[in-house]
């Protein structure tokens, strides 16, 4: 059974991300804060680089005047607007009030040059919510580059010119315990433990385990995944 990665084409959407979900312990921290996020800072014109499917797209639906999605190829759903890579983005500056930019900078090499071109694109003022892993198995290879401290992502966004609000963790490291446990014995060699965490699903019971122990127990010193707000000032 492949795992469910936060793909371009292919992101979870939050109407399956409950505890029967194999990835709950990533998933629903991570929704939690890009609502957050974009209930707070996404409004006016927004553009979504790496938009794949647009499943974010719902959430901006009483703040968005316009939603522009980027990626570098078309989605099955035939959901991007402009195919380019998000590293040249031929629209003009100043275009955006909003950038979102969601699991895909890891998938970017020359990461600086995509952060260039979202404070390009975004009017003075204007956010960027962004997203990437700390973990997370490797998915989409060959195109797979990167993952990221809360600490590399305040330096990036620093040196292009980004003034940093908020950098928020997606789970502790209970999250991450059993959501790296539910990974690696959903995709065992040993046939038993494929059959137990596939068929019989018994990541069910971890998710509420480590979800009840990541509940009383938080330690953001490890991490699935962060959600960051940056401003151009």
């Amino acid at each position: 059974m492949p795992l469910q990665t936060p793909q371009r084409n292919q992101r979870i959407t939050q109407s399956v991300i409950t505890w029967r979900s194999r990835d709950y312990l990533h998933y629903a921290p991570f929704w939690k804060a890009l609502k957050q996020a974009i209930a707070a800072y996404g409004r006016g014109e927004v553009l979504d680089i790496g938009c794949g499917n647009k499943p974010y797209a719902v959430l901006f639906a009483d703040r968005a005047s316009r939603y522009v999605g980027v990626d570098i190829e078309q989605s099955h759903l035939q959901k991007v607007d402009i195919i380019c890579p998000a590293t040249d983005i031929p629209l003009p500056d100043h275009s955006f009030d909003t950038v979102l930019c969601t699991q895909t900078i890891e998938h970017v090499f020359d990461h600086r040059q995509l952060l260039r071109e979202a404070y390009r694109l975004l009017r003075p003022g204007g956010h960027l919510i962004l997203s990437g892993p700390f973990y997370w198995p490797l998915h989409e290879e060959p195109h797979d580059f990167f993952r990221f401290t809360r600490h590399g992502f305040e330096k990036l966004l620093l040196t292009t010119g980004f003034s940093v609000l908020s950098i928020q963790e997606n789970g502790g490291s209970w999250a991450l315990t059993g959501q790296a446990l539910i990974h690696s014995l959903c995709q065992s060699k040993i046939a038993v433990f494929r059959f137990l965490f596939g068929k019989l699903r018994l990541y069910i019971l971890f998710n509420l385990i480590f979800g009840l122990l990541e509940a009383i127990d938080h330690n953001p010193i490890s991490t699935t995944n962060y959600v960051v707000v940056a401003k151009k000032v």
